[in-house]
């Protein structure tokens, strides 16, 4: 009797133990998390603009770069040599003069008194024909005034005042002025003097298109060679030497002129291509097709003017393509595509990088439909789109639950 009631206890405490146990898995079953979906992207890193690429219109010689700021280079033309680039070497000048004492809008900057030393130097200049401004003993040239000087009429003396106002020699300024060269990736460019009168001071158009880009990037800079002219304390009013500047959106930079070097212009032209405001950068180098300044600004116009006409509005990416793709434990897939069309400015044949930000990255289901990332091009950044899941994926099911009970 006993015994009897013994294993009844037992019975029982065994049916209950089952029954908790029951109730511990089902509870398991229902609240094990599901593991976060696996995404990954399946677009290409860059995307080719369609079409063919631009015909443009390159000088017939010398050497030529040009570039879309804030899209990508095109390509350049000529030899890839190092060549003399006179003037044009006053914008490295002017950049580090910027960099070492920035400009803010309407600030006039250090000042510089000249001294006799200064005005000697000046006629010394003058008399081996050197582009200069006159100057007199006593005169305060501010930082913006110097700039101007140096940027509009092109003065080589002016040149030498603010290298020695920074750094204490020409030679400390030179070697200034080279290795900042190397730092921007200008690997086929050597500086001999802050003017450019020196032929020894040779580049290229791509290294120079390079400098461009970086130079233009400074409010000042842009607008002191956007100026069509500049009072000076002693030389009175001196007007830019870029003949293309005001016109047909061209905005500057700089040109440069002697027998060795030919014709030389950097060049700057706005274009605005639906509703979006872009800057066409030019080099061109060694034009001798007639004067010199002329046949620069004629072929950076001609250069200029072809590149902002290859300028259209390209699909790059139309919708429903495939960006990311995700998959859960289960071996369920669905694409993330494209919600509409990602659209950009470009031409044809051009490569642009394309950036995929995914929202939540650690998520663990999706419905169809769902907005998963966004989808844009790197390089401008202006146009962007949605990515989309086509169908709902993730959740555990209970034969995955069943197998990591424990």
């Amino acid at each position: 009797m006993i015994a009897s009631r013994r294993r009844s206890r037992r019975i029982a405490a065994g049916a209950l133990l089952l029954v908790l146990l029951a109730v511990a898995l089902i509870v398991r079953l229902a609240t094990e998390a599901a593991p976060p979906l696996r995404i990954q992207r399946t677009l290409a890193s860059d995307v080719r603009v369609p079409g063919s690429p631009p015909v443009l219109a390159w000088p017939r010689e010398g050497q030529a770069a040009v570039q879309v700021q804030g899209i990508g280079p095109i390509t350049s033309s000529g030899s890839l040599a190092p060549v003399p680039i006179a003037s044009v070497a006053k914008v490295m000048t002017a950049y580090l003069t910027l960099l070492e004492h920035p400009l803010g809008a309407g600030a006039e900057g250090f000042e510089m008194t000249i001294t006799p030393a200064e005005v000697a130097e000046e006629e010394r200049r003058a008399a081996l024909l050197e582009s200069v401004v006159p100057v007199r003993a006593g005169e305060r040239l501010s930082e913006r005034q110097a700039l101007q000087a140096l940027l509009l009429p092109s003065a080589n003396n002016i040149a030498a005042l603010l290298a020695v106002h920074d750094a204490g020699t020409l030679t400390a300024f030179v070697a200034r002025m080279n290795a900042t060269a190397r730092e921007l990736g200008m690997r086929s460019t050597r500086y001999t003097d802050p003017s450019g009168f020196n032929d020894r001071t040779a580049s290229t158009a791509a290294d120079q298109l390079k400098l461009a880009s970086v130079a233009m990037r400074r409010p000042a800079f842009a607008a002191i060679v956007a100026e069509s002219e500049a009072e000076l304390p002693v030389a009175g009013a001196v007007a830019n030497l870029d003949g293309l500047l005001g016109s047909d959106g061209y905005v500057g930079i700089k040109t440069g002129s002697d027998r060795a070097a030919g014709g030389c212009f950097m060049f700057a032209k706005r274009v605005t291509i639906a509703g979006q405001r872009l800057t066409v950068l030019g080099v061109v180098l060694g034009q001798r097709d007639g004067s010199l300044i002329e046949a620069a600004l004629s072929s950076a116009r001609r250069l200029g003017d072809s590149v902002a006409a290859s300028l259209r509005v390209e699909t790059l990416l139309p919708a429903g393509t495939s960006v990311l793709s995700a998959s859960d434990a289960d071996g369920h897939r669905t694409t993330i595509a494209t919600s509409a069309a990602l659209r950009e400015v470009g031409w044809g044949g051009l490569e642009l990088p394309i950036r995929v930000a995914v929202a939540q990255p650690t998520v663990a289901r999706l419905r169809a439909g769902e907005p998963v990332a966004t989808v844009a091009v790197a390089s401008a950044g202006a146009a962007v789109t949605a990515a989309v899941a086509a169908h709902a994926v993730g959740g555990a099911s209970l034969g995955w639950r069943l197998a990591h009970l424990l």
